[in-house]
């Protein structure tokens, strides 16, 4: 049994913990804040009370606002570039994990020369090393999704090729992340359940990961047992603040996953999805492929006994096949009301599946090598099309 287990980011868990942000060591005296070019962050005070707690901390900011819902390496640059010109001393990512994501590679490119694609070690990107320590990052979550807040990664699209591409650097782990599920209260119903899915399947692809660990898995089961006894709540009511609490728990949970384990190809092909189609949450499009995905592991028998254990942290404990995952997976989908998402809504083009599947192996192939048992192309296609409504 060996392992590498490093989560450096300490956690400031529950409700109102976001007003004890100035009683925190904070990593420097002038921050820029990352949020999305959305209204939600300004509406619902969010950013305003980020800006108090700042003041109260005798630290300065200055507000980048131009996130896209998929970041891209504009934002990337254009962020930056603030940051150089503002000196700011370190980054606050604010919101979901766009934000968070995009504040993480803005914290890279703020301080190291060339372009983000430079150090990008997949599809066309240059792989070229970190010459120079990013700006240390604060993450504070107002969605419940990614669990970004406790891991090294970051998820950029590179708008001009059609690349969505994960990068990570143990630099750029948040020195302190705030998970407050007051902050999650006013996250719609269908976005809700977007974000748990997408957390549901950080956990599943990093429990069947073949780089899985003994801690992996205990995160991955929790975060799983959690999702499945409280998404279906916090879509139905979400004032509903012990479901809240619960995904967001399991939000935080499954970026552990990822800081221990790794996803696998469902994330590759939702992102060559969106890659092309940006308007196409992750979330929503994890969820359109997660049933012929599953099953099509199910059909190779190569990890039942973890796709049971699965099944049963779901909330289906008389399992005993692989299939009663797969069950258990389109019955919560049922009652969160995701699971008749279509991609055609999208303009994903069904008569030319196989682009996404090519695409989704030449931009993040290295996540198929994690895979329990292999998956050609076809099998890619075939997974698709059974997806496709």
């Amino acid at each position: 049994m060996k392992f590498d287990y490093y989560i450096p980011t300490r956690i400031l868990f529950g409700a109102d913990q976001l007003s004890n942000l100035h009683q925190q060591r904070l990593p420097g005296k002038k921050a820029l804040i990352v949020i999305s070019n959305g209204k939600s962050t300004r509406a619902n005070g969010y950013l305003e009370r980020v800006e108090k707690e700042l003041e109260l901390a005798g630290a300065a900011h200055v507000v980048f606002d131009k996130v896209q819902p998929n970041p891209t390496k504009d934002n990337v640059m254009e962020g930056a570039a603030l940051a150089r010109a503002e000196a700011c001393d370190f980054v606050i990512g604010l919101g979901g994990g766009s934000p968070i994501d995009a504040a993480k590679a803005i914290a890279v490119m703020a301080t190291n020369p060339g372009d983000y694609w430079d150090y990008i070690s997949a599809g066309s990107g240059k792989g070229r090393p970190l010459s120079v320590q990013p700006l240390p990052v604060v993450a504070i979550t107002t969605t419940a999704g990614t669990g970004t807040e406790v891991d090294p990664w970051t998820v950029i699209t590179k708008e001009d090729s059609n690349e969505k591409i994960g990068a990570g650097w143990p630099e750029v782990f948040p020195v302190l992340s705030v998970v407050d599920p007051d902050l999650m209260m006013t996250v719609p119903p269908h976005l809700t359940a977007y974000q748990g899915f997408d957390a549901l399947f950080h956990s599943t692809e990093g429990y069947l990961a073949k780089c899985s660990t003994p801690m992996s898995d205990i995160y991955a089961l929790k975060a799983i047992e959690l999702i499945g006894r409280s998404l279906a709540k916090a879509v139905k009511d979400g004032s509903d603040k012990e479901a809240r609490t619960e995904v967001a728990l399991a939000n935080t949970l499954s970026g552990m996953v990822e800081s221990t384990s790794c996803c696998i190809s469902e994330h590759s092909l939702e992102h060559a999805l969106s890659a092309y189609h940006p308007k196409l949450p992750h979330g929503a499009g994890l969820i359109m492929i997660s049933r012929a995905y599953y099953q099509a592991f199910a059909d190779k028998h190569a990890c039942d006994e973890r796709m049971i254990e699965m099944a049963k942290a779901l909330g289906k404990k008389d399992a005993t096949k692989a299939e009663d995952f797969v069950a258990a997976l389109v019955e919560l989908q049922k009652a969160c009301g995701v699971d008749n998402l279509k991609m055609s809504d999208y303009g994903i083009d069904g008569d030319n599946l196989r682009r996404y599947a090519h695409n989704a192996r030449e931009t993040m192939g290295g996540l198929f090598a994690l895979d329990p048992a292999p998956l050609n192309e076809d099998e890619c296609v075939e997974i698709l099309r059974r997806s496709y409504k």
